[in-house]
């Protein structure tokens, strides 16, 4: 009957462990919910159709980007594809050594490398972003965008935001550290 050499974890290694599930389950449902509404773009839109949502407003526009935001970079995929590669490896590196990370900072890191990933498979099956969310605001044609840049975006500005803070409990009560400083 064999012994398995078990080791007891340390706690630092338990919160480690449980920060990267949950920073790669929200990757995952991120990742799988973009993937998926690319699956409907491509398979009912031809690429250019539109489908008006709301008029004057709101469209489901499919396009294929060859480059990054707003098109910046257009063509430049292999580059594009490395960048995202060797973001996520820092990312991924991150994940597997900070023990100390709030709610804010594990939702933030698992919405970006959801969205990084969700547009690397584009680019690594498609040579180009699928983009879908097409938004005309008082007569301006926002460019077109998809859920992935959507967690790409809103997790590096919340990151920036607690960066910004240097708070250890971002966005929580700063009740506990006033009572510390006056004390």
């Amino acid at each position: 009957k064999g012994v398995r050499n078990m080791k007891k974890r340390t706690k630092r290694e338990r919160m480690i462990s449980t920060n990267r599930e949950k920073i790669y389950s929200i990757a995952c449902v991120l990742l799988m919910i973009d993937q998926g509404i690319k699956l409907l773009v491509r398979s009912k839109l031809p690429i250019l159709g539109e489908v008006t949502v709301i008029p004057n407003f709101f469209s489901i526009y499919h396009i294929e980007n060859k480059g990054a935001a707003f098109s910046m970079f257009s063509g430049a995929t292999i580059v594009l594809i490395v960048i995202s590669i060797l973001v996520l490896a820092f990312l991924h590196y991150y994940v597997l050594t900070e023990e100390k990370m709030t709610k804010w900072r594990i939702f933030s890191l698992g919405i970006v490398i959801g969205g990084i990933v969700g547009n690397l498979v584009d680019r690594l099956l498609y040579g180009a972003v699928i983009d879908y969310l097409s938004f005309d605001l008082f007569g301006y044609g926002f460019p077109v965008f998809n859920m992935a840049d959507i967690g790409i975006t809103v997790g590096f500005v919340i990151l920036a935001i607690g960066i910004l803070r240097r708070d250890s409990n971002e966005f929580g009560d700063s009740s506990k550290k006033r009572q510390r400083s006056e004390n």
